[in-house]
């Protein structure tokens, strides 16, 4: 990332450590009535939630210049927002599915290839379309009263998600938001948070 990355403390441990533990709960219990596809979306999703915490706790925050860590957490919305969408808006369902497997191919391809700006752009743009998707699609559900008011949590989780891509793609470009220390400091945190809010959200709904 530049300059000297903030080593990872015990904390920042601690949350990745939750972050992981709560989406495997959210992975063994499941989604009820929902379609086949969405219920497969989503232990992706949440699957990808525990592998990328297990990573971080192993590599420490070096590991986000990793682009395999890059591509697997791009996967995380892809295919949280990809369930959302498969469940509540079928007519949407192919030209999404399609967005879900041409934006990762992008992201992958870039970032292996250590594209520099335009793999970073490409992670905002998928990452942003994601997460725009996992946070306005449940407030809308909840408040127009399609679904429980407790699935509103899901798009709160959403909104953590897209905050948290988006600071890290900005940090990347040399556009920080804020400080790479303070970004860092944050991201565990905002990781239980963002899994929490998942979480509960599904549980409560």
């Amino acid at each position: 990332m530049g300059n000297p990355v903030k080593k990872m403390s015990a904390i920042d441990r601690v949350f990745l450590l939750l972050t992981g533990l709560l989406a495997a709960y959210q992975i063994a219990i499941g989604v009820e009535g929902v379609p086949a596809v969405s219920l497969w979306a989503y232990t992706v999703g949440f699957g990808i939630l525990l592998l990328a915490g297990i990573m971080l706790i192993i590599l420490g925050f070096e590991g986000l210049d990793s682009p395999f860590v890059a591509i697997v957490s791009t996967a995380a919305p892809l295919a949280l927002s990809l369930g959302l969408v498969w469940d509540y808006l079928p007519a949407w369902r192919v030209a999404y599915l399609v967005f879900v497997i041409v934006g990762f191919i992008a992201v992958t391809i870039t970032r292996v290839a250590r594209m520099g700006r335009v793999a970073t752009i490409t992670l905002a743009v998928v990452h942003g379309v994601a997460g725009l998707i996992i946070f306005g699609l449940p407030i809308y559900l909840s408040l127009t009263g399609t679904t429980p008011g407790g699935f509103i949590l899901v798009g709160i989780g959403g909104a953590l998600i897209g905050v948290g891509g988006l600071m890290l793609s900005f940090l990347k470009m040399g556009k920080p938001v804020l400080s790479q220390s303070a970004i860092l400091t944050i991201l565990p945190g905002l990781l239980f948070l963002m899994t929490a809010a998942f979480v509960a959200g599904f549980t409560f709904s």
